[in-house]
């Protein structure tokens, strides 16, 4: 790497407190807040809205909406719209 235009990177803690999970990692980004970690140690927090501890998809309760479903239904109860209009 050419030395003097990448960032510093290094360990950051990211934190969802939605669900009171933590994780340790290293990225450019940093944070003004610190926390000290399970190891002693002080790290930057970035605190976060949504994680894969609290992402309706990791979590496995995301609803699968059946559009398909609701379009034949209405056809059903209201009949197929006429071409002409």
């Amino acid at each position: 790497m050419k030395p003097g235009i990448h960032p510093p990177y290094g360990p950051v803690v990211f934190r969802d407190r939605a669900a009171g999970y933590a994780f340790l990692t290293r990225s450019t980004a940093t944070g003004d807040k610190t926390v000290v970690w399970e190891d002693g140690n002080t790290y930057p927090v970035i605190d976060v809205e949504i994680s894969s501890a609290s992402h309706p998809f990791y979590t496995g309760t995301a609803r699968v909406l059946d559009t398909a479903g609701r379009v034949e239904r209405f056809e059903r109860r209201y009949g197929k719209r006429g071409g002409g209009r």
